[in-house]
């Protein structure tokens, strides 16, 4: 089985108190995948968990702040005018939240303190293919995988009644 790198420094992650979760080569956007990762950095488990499910169910948008040529005004998007509603991202990310809930359950650190310290999502493999078109010519179809990490560190008790 391959040892995935990270692109967070291994100094910089406790490995007592936090829990990693990836996945490579996704079929999203990784567009859409970097402007959902940039919404959820910094959130507790439980509330990026909710903000997730509200993007899939369309009752949330996620502010597009890079690649948002084109994209309309959304309500509730903070700072940013405009937003979208990335349903496969969001849910491909949900999946990997879920599996670094699971990984922090067998470390045995509680589900209700964690909290979001890194989440990136960047280009993967190309997909290479061609479309056969007339005249004996042919087109590319070349389709962008995405990688999607996501560190979470447990919070003291204290910081976490606080917030």
């Amino acid at each position: 089985m391959p040892k995935w790198g990270y692109s967070i420094p291994e100094e910089a992650l406790d490995p007592e108190k936090t829990v990693k979760a990836s996945g490579r080569e996704v079929r999203v956007s990784h567009k859409s995948a970097r402007e959902v990762c940039n919404a959820i950095k910094g959130m507790m488990l439980t509330e990026a968990k909710k903000f997730l499910r509200d993007v899939i169910a369309k009752k949330r948008a996620v502010p597009f702040t890079r690649f948002k040529k084109k994209a309309a005004h959304r309500h509730g998007t903070g700072k940013a005018y405009a937003g979208r509603y990335p349903v496969k991202a969001a849910r491909q990310i949900l999946k990997i939240l879920e599996g670094a809930e699971a990984n922090a359950e067998n470390k045995g650190l509680d589900a209700e303190r964690l909290k979001i310290i890194h989440a990136s999502a960047y280009p993967g493999m190309k997909i290479r293919r061609y479309m056969p078109r007339a005249f004996g010519r042919a087109a590319p179809k070349f389709e962008t995988l995405t990688h999607i990490e996501l560190a979470l560190e447990e919070q003291p008790e204290k910081a976490v009644e606080e917030a």
